[in-house]
């Protein structure tokens, strides 16, 4: 996963996979979802950034569990 935010166009960028965005829809005005052929989520854009998240060029991160445990339940 990569998250990048450019502060001279203010758009906050998450890509879940390099694999290639065959659609885009704006899901609500300013809120870009991108799609693999097969219809699964590859990525997000969003518009005026910094109007809509507190602090854009800011991340926290943290991983919970893991995908053993997660498995198990």
């Amino acid at each position: 996963m990569k998250i990048t935010y450019n502060s001279e166009v203010d758009v906050l960028q998450i890509v879940f996979s390099n694999t290639p965005v065959e659609e885009s829809d704006e899901e609500k005005p300013g809120i870009i979802f991108d799609f693999d052929k097969k219809g699964n989520i590859v990525g997000i854009e969003i518009l005026d950034a910094s109007h809509r998240i507190e602090n854009p060029d800011s991340i926290e991160y943290a991983v919970t569990g893991s995908r053993q445990e997660k498995s198990a339940v």
